[in-house]
């Protein structure tokens, strides 16, 4: 399969590449192939997609070698343009000549200023700031914001949480430490504070050989919220408290055997596919998503890539183990299966729960009289002229159907219908691509659910 990537340079000038990539024709993930884009932060800003990302210089990496950061945009999660990139000469690391350890990075915005955050490897974190989320980038400070020897933990792998008005940065390794940002942003309003993690487990807790043996975290911290809990991740694993500065309690990993139903675990990371999944989460449109590091692909630990995957949080607060496979987010293979319903793009009037006879565990139930749900880019529907809907529910609601494309105003069929908890529909001949939106209106009493849909 060959992508075209827009890259842009430091200078502004843009260039068309045709990447010649080695993978199944369609396939999502990797998000951005073989360019060593990692380390992972996606952020939505104005609507639109950016990726904050560490770089891997090349393939033949032996070694950790990253010359840069930057900056990626997209507006579906499927096609992805370079937008920046930072390089160390940028920043007071000037003084570094040849410095090619560009770790971890992540971004915030406040006041309408874009305030990115690096790594000096596993030592120091920089700041630079821009009045775009692609910069330019100045350095504000000409020197480390947060110095070797500020805590006992290193000082790297900065991750950002906003709150209301305030920003807050975690970072770290083994131990965590989490300090409430200055309103300037490049100066802290408190002394960094340790976070403690009762009953934590990592990719070495249980491992032999290696020099990490029986350490219980990892380095990459992530904060996210999901409804009143906080959520602090390492990597595949993760913790949860109802306060910001915890204590947190250990409540599994998100990444399990589960996760590979097309494979997938490897090649990997020496301790297994839990192990390198520096990742971070982020939500947009009413879905949210893991991006994560993955080296099936190029089977080098040096040379990673970006994955995405969906999330869904169980009624007790811990996440179901995602789905690691090539056709990632925002896209779908008709060829593959049934299409989950929770795995829409985008939704409105509809709220995601768990439910057990479900066939994924989940579904998406109507809140209100009307409730739409995105699927873009559905792939392989040469051939296919109907959709097939199954729904869950505790009784069977009178709801109209419609069906059309994004963009549309007219819909391709439009019926009423009741009594059943499967539906054929006639669509017409479609495109091999399609977006299409799903809406339900309901006309009758009961619950209103959406399991799956597929087409034949």
């Amino acid at each position: 399969m060959a992508r075209i990537i827009t890259i842009r340079s430091a200078l502004g000038l843009s260039c068309l590449l045709a990447v010649t990539i080695a993978m199944p024709g369609n396939a999502g993930n990797p998000i951005i192939a073989n360019q060593g884009v990692n380390d992972p932060h996606i952020h939505i800003f104005d609507d639109k997609a950016y990726l904050y990302a560490s770089h891997d210089k090349s393939v033949r990496n032996d070694d950790f070698i990253m010359e840069d950061w930057q900056v990626w945009s997209s507006n579906d999660l499927v096609n992805w343009t370079l937008q920046s990139t930072l390089y160390p000469d940028q920043t007071y690391l000037r003084s570094q000549p040849g410095f090619s350890s560009a770790w971890a990075t992540d971004i915030a915005e406040k006041g309408g200023r874009y305030f990115w955050y690096f790594s000096e490897a596993n030592r120091q974190t920089g700041v630079v700031v821009g009045d775009t989320p692609v910069g330019p980038w100045s350095d504000p400070l000409g020197k480390p914001l947060l110095t070797e020897n500020l805590t006992p933990t290193h000082e790297y792998d900065p991750g950002l949480f906003s709150e209301g008005d305030e920003r807050f940065i975690i970072f770290g390794v083994w131990d965590y430490y989490l300090a409430k940002l200055a309103d300037d942003m490049v100066s802290l309003a408190e002394d960094p504070r340790k976070i403690d993690v009762i009953g934590a487990r990592g990719p070495y807790t249980f491992t032999k050989g290696t020099p990490f043996d029986g350490k219980l975290t990892d380095d990459k911290p992530f904060l996210h919220k999901q409804d009143d809990l906080y959520y602090l991740s390492w990597g595949a694993f993760y913790a949860t408290s109802r306060e910001l500065y915890g204590p947190y309690q250990y409540r599994g990993a998100m990444i399990t055997d589960a996760s590979f139903p097309t494979g997938l675990s490897e090649p990997t990371w020496p301790t297994g596919p839990q192990q390198g999944r520096h990742g971070s989460f982020f939500s947009w449109h009413g879905q949210t998503y893991f991006a994560y590091c993955d080296i099936s692909q190029s089977g080098n630990r040096y040379f990673r890539d970006t994955f995405i995957s969906y999330v869904h949080y169980r009624d007790d607060g811990r996440i179901a183990p995602i789905r690691v496979d090539l056709t990632g987010v925002g896209e779908y293979s008709a060829a593959s299966g049934p299409i989950e319903a929770e795995e829409y793009f985008a939704q409105s009037g509809f709220a995601k729960r768990e439910r057990r006879s479900a066939s994924n565990g989940f579904d998406v139930v109507l809140g209100g009289p009307v409730g739409e749900l995105t699927f873009p880019n559905i792939r392989g529907l040469g051939g296919r002229d109907a959709v097939v809907l199954e729904t869950t529910g505790r009784s069977s609601a009178d709801f109209i159907l419609s069906v059309r494309r994004k963009g549309a105003t007219e819909a391709i069929v439009k019926h009423e219908l009741t009594g059943a908890k499967r539906w054929r529909i006639p669509l017409g001949p479609l495109a091999d691509t399609e977006s299409l939106i799903i809406r339900l209106e309901q006309v009758g009493e009961g619950e209103l659910a959406l399991d799956r849909l597929w087409f034949e």
